[in-house]
């Protein structure tokens, strides 16, 4: 039998592509879509502005939209609410007992909550095992730490890592709908976005720090961020330097991320079978011709130079309504389904 799901803030950017991901979903079947009070009691498609390159799902379409804290039969809860509103509701409905997998920024630096990217942090789910509420919750990163952090994850694994720079150019579907006003973007570049760039210091060094008895011990490298918004719909770009412990080898690098298949064994339905691949073409990746790959969930590394024996750089591209939000999310709740079920 499915697991029965709600999505919270089902009519938003992130949420939409929830309901995308989980409509016909092997693990899930939806079986209620919560929103603000201003679409409770429409339909889904009357509701949400939808704004994907596909239908609305057949199954969702006329399903009425009911409240974000209402008393719901389920057994998973997605939320894709904004972070200024997330915080105390997830915290109730988790004390409610409902397991719920997080896309909002409110919880992941709390110590007992997992900031979980499966091929990345497998190991660090056990923290549900030690919090005290009847439900449990489960967060994933920032839509860009998420490619950071996966591409970090092979160089950290060979060379340990010592510093990170990283600038992003992030598309405009990272400020949900109607998100940037066109006539602030059109032709130009904005060098600033709220809380990105605090999230992308702090949110690395718990995916990369390791798991102790009490709790996640933080990586030690610093991180120093810059975020932009570029005029590009979907598809964040990184260009990072990183100074690592040991010396490189990028040949070795190119093969481990080859070779980068923490989760092949789980054969989890949303999991890509490259999670990471590096493309050698010298001007790649592109968002518009590499964003999508694997389903949008595997991040694009390319631009690989070796600066000094113990330096290199890259340019990474992460979807970031995908495998940097609602991907991500699906992905921990299906681990979560094969590791635990509901037994924690």
């Amino acid at each position: 039998m499915k697991k029965r799901v709600v999505i919270l803030g089902a009519t938003g950017t992130v949420g939409q592509r929830f309901v995308q991901l989980l409509a016909n979903h092997p693990f899930f079947e939806i079986v209620a879509l919560a929103a603000s009070e201003t679409s409770v009691g429409k339909k889904y498609a009357e509701a949400a502005h939808w704004h994907l390159p596909c239908e609305i799902p057949n199954r969702v379409r006329d399903m009425r939209i009911v409240g974000i804290d209402s008393n719901f039969d389920c057994d998973y809860i997605f939320s894709a609410l904004p972070s200024d509103v997330a915080g105390p509701i997830e915290t109730r409905l988790v004390e409610r007992g409902y397991i719920l997998f997080s896309n909002a920024a409110s919880h992941r630096m709390d110590q007992d909550v997992p900031l979980l990217v499966p091929e990345v942090n497998l190991q660090h789910i056990k923290l549900v095992e030690r919090q005290k509420t009847s439900g449990k919750l489960i967060t994933n990163p920032n839509c860009s730490t998420i490619g950071l952090v996966m591409a970090l994850k092979p160089i950290m694994d060979l060379f340990g890592i010592e510093f990170v720079s990283v600038v992003t150019m992030q598309a405009v579907s990272g400020a949900g709908y109607p998100g940037v006003p066109s006539l602030d973007i059109l032709d130009n570049v904005i060098p600033y976005i709220k809380n990105e760039e605090e999230k992308m210091c702090t949110e690395p060094k718990k995916i990369l720090g390791r798991l102790t008895e009490d709790g996640v011990k933080l990586a030690t490298f610093d991180v120093v961020a810059q975020c932009n918004r570029v005029p590009v719909q979907d598809g964040h770009m990184i260009s990072a330097y990183v100074e690592t412990s040991e010396k490189v080898d990028l040949d070795e690098l190119i093969r481990a991320i080859d070779n980068f298949k923490p989760l092949k064994d789980y054969k989890l339905p949303t999991a890509p079978d490259n999670p990471v691949v590096y493309l050698p073409d010298k001007d790649a990746p592109q968002p518009r011709l590499h964003r999508d790959l694997g389903g949008g969930m595997t991040v694009s590394v390319g631009r690989l130079v070796k600066v000094s024996e113990r330096a290199l750089r890259f340019v990474a591209l992460v979807h970031n309504t995908i495998r940097g939000a609602a991907g991500c999310a699906v992905l921990n709740a299906e681990i979560y389904e094969v590791l635990y079920g509901r037994d924690v």
